[in-house]
């Protein structure tokens, strides 16, 4: 992979959100679930999907706080919009595990 400069990264707005409604994407090419993101008053709340059905239902993802890139452009997933980019790590199995901060952080916190 090449390296990128420190201004580089600074192009990349990646910022902590909370869950604030989630629920299953049958439409979807692969299962998915949708998710409203609350990232605080400055972003505002943002929607996007998923493959992370593996590891989560609708439910449990309620309340969770999540880092997602926020400054992509909105990208069309099947009837849905998506409009920022929620970040995760494959397991063993190469199902995603979302990412976010182990401890409480305000909403739209952004990533050092």
């Amino acid at each position: 992979m090449a390296e990128i400069e420190f201004d580089d990264f600074l192009k990349v707005d990646v910022r902590v959100g909370r869950v604030v409604r989630a629920e299953p994407y049958p439409e979807a090419r692969k299962p998915a679930i949708k998710m409203w993101i609350d990232f605080g008053d400055e972003i505002g709340e943002k929607r996007t999907s998923a493959q992370v059905t593996k590891h989560y239902d609708p439910d449990m993802l309620i309340g969770k706080e999540v880092m997602a890139v926020v400054n992509f452009p909105p990208r069309q997933i099947g009837k849905f919009m998506s409009e920022v980019l929620v970040l995760g790590l494959p397991d063993e199995n190469g199902d995603i595990v979302l990412v976010g901060p182990d401890k409480d952080v305000p909403v739209g916190g952004r990533l050092h």
